[in-house]
């Protein structure tokens, strides 16, 4: 390549400036060592770039083309550096998101201590990427996938988090209240109320109706949870959510919450990432979400259930 960047700044300066002097001046050069650049420049290109009328350089038409595309390559060079330099000085980003809304009201109890370990991190939740967290991972778009989908692909490590605990939910009075348990059975004569969720992604179906041979009397689907939790309250039907995010009508007593089958169903959170290209403040993130043993009843939302 005959060119690069500072032949394009020397005709620049040559042809603002009007001298070799006024030029050497502004790109801090002597008059000897910018003739010299110029010279080489013109054997490189084999053109005559400029006209000399005594001290006075005027472009000839090569050089006039030449600078007119220069302006542009060196006005775009520059905006490339601004940026890169507005990157160096902005804070790292870690990029995160979770298989279930509701978890994301831990977030503000973890970011003091974790702005106290790295104070030049930000964490930024991608919602987008909720109910997909491990293929957002997997394609670059996440540092860290909080999941409780069974996870097996080799290049992911993965990190033990908490536990939470899917509830049947009903208003008080509800023949459930005396309930240790429900069973896949209690739920036949129900109206279930439940998230826009296909059969194949609802736990309730996949774990505990579908093997039992059980359908609900009728189902409706509800795009809010604090709407279902507000049509139970009304006695308009029952449903099947974490545990967290009915605890506060529950403490307040506005509905009541009974475990699914004898064991209950329970699943186990993890923190998926790509050890290979895993940020170095990853760590401390995991380390303070491992700490959560269960996530409080906070701030909740819906729920894929």
């Amino acid at each position: 390549m005959s060119l690069d960047v500072r032949d394009l700044r020397l005709v620049n300066a040559i042809t603002e400036q009007g001298t070799l002097t006024r030029a050497g001046n502004a790109l801090f050069l002597t008059q000897s060592a910018l003739s010299r650049q110029l010279a080489d420049l013109e054997r490189r290109l084999g053109v005559t770039l400029f006209q000399r009328s005594g001290r006075r350089m005027t472009p000839t038409p090569a050089g006039e083309r030449l600078v007119e595309s220069g302006r542009e390559i060196l006005g775009a060079v520059a905006r490339a550096e601004a940026e890169v330099r507005r990157a160096a000085e902005s804070k790292a980003i870690l990029r995160f998101a979770t298989e279930c809304y509701t978890c994301y009201h831990w977030l503000p109890r973890l970011l003091p201590e974790f702005r106290r370990r790295c104070p030049g991190v930000e964490p930024r939740i991608v919602a987008a990427a909720t109910r997909r967290p491990v293929a957002a991972l997997l394609k670059g778009q996440l540092d860290l996938a909080i999941a409780c989908s069974p996870v097996r692909d080799r290049r992911l490590e993965l990190a033990p988090l908490f536990r939470d605990e899917f509830m049947a939910v009903a208003a008080p009075g509800h023949p459930w209240a005396d309930r240790p348990y429900v069973t896949a059975h209690d739920f036949a004569d129900e109206h279930l109320l439940l998230y826009n969720l296909s059969r194949s992604e609802s736990t309730l179906f996949q774990e505990v109706l579908d093997p039992a041979g059980v359908a609900p009397r009728h189902v409706s689907r509800v795009e809010l949870t604090e709407a279902i939790l507000e049509l139970v309250r009304a006695g308009l039907g029952v449903a099947f959510l974490a545990n967290w995010a009915v605890a506060p009508y529950v403490r307040s007593g506005a509905l009541i919450a009974v475990p699914v089958t004898r064991k209950g169903i329970h699943r186990q959170w993890q923190a998926a990432f790509l050890a290979r290209s895993a940020p170095e403040y990853l760590p401390h993130f995991i380390e303070l979400l491992a700490g959560i043993e269960e996530p409080s009843s906070a701030g909740a939302q819906w729920c894929p259930a």
